[in-house]
């Protein structure tokens, strides 16, 4: 069975520094795609980032809405089958609970929810003003 199990969220000011962690089990994710999401209340769960392995140029791509583009870095573990999002300079508008992502499907947009078929729990991340 597959889980992804998000950890690292809580409170921080605003301008702070949070570092989110998913680590997946029951199946390797090495060569496709993961990332993370996100829900405000009363909001639509949204793109954040993702991290894609190309294997046409044998590489990962990062991705990144342009909201969280130059204060969020996404990064993964394959040693340790895990995800990463370090948030810098955290605003209240970031408040959500953060979703990590895994797909083992094919063809989609990166960027879009229905592209992944495997989710975590979530884990919420508070700032404060």
């Amino acid at each position: 069975q597959v889980q992804l199990v998000e950890s690292g969220g809580g409170l921080v000011q605003a301008g702070g520094s949070l570092r989110l962690s998913c680590a997946a089990s029951g199946r390797t994710f090495r060569h496709d795609v993961m990332g993370w999401f996100r829900q405000a209340p009363g909001k639509e769960r949204e793109f954040v980032a993702a991290n894609e392995w190309r294997g046409s140029v044998g590489a990962y791509f990062a991705y990144y809405s342009d909201s969280v583009k130059g204060r969020f870095t996404i990064s993964r573990d394959n040693a340790k089958n895990s995800l990463y999002l370090q948030m810098n300079s955290l605003q209240p508008e970031d408040m959500a609970v953060y979703y990590c992502a895994a797909s083992s499907l094919s063809g989609g947009r990166t960027t879009d929810h229905s592209r992944y078929n495997y989710w975590g729990q979530g884990t919420q991340v508070t700032v404060s003003s």
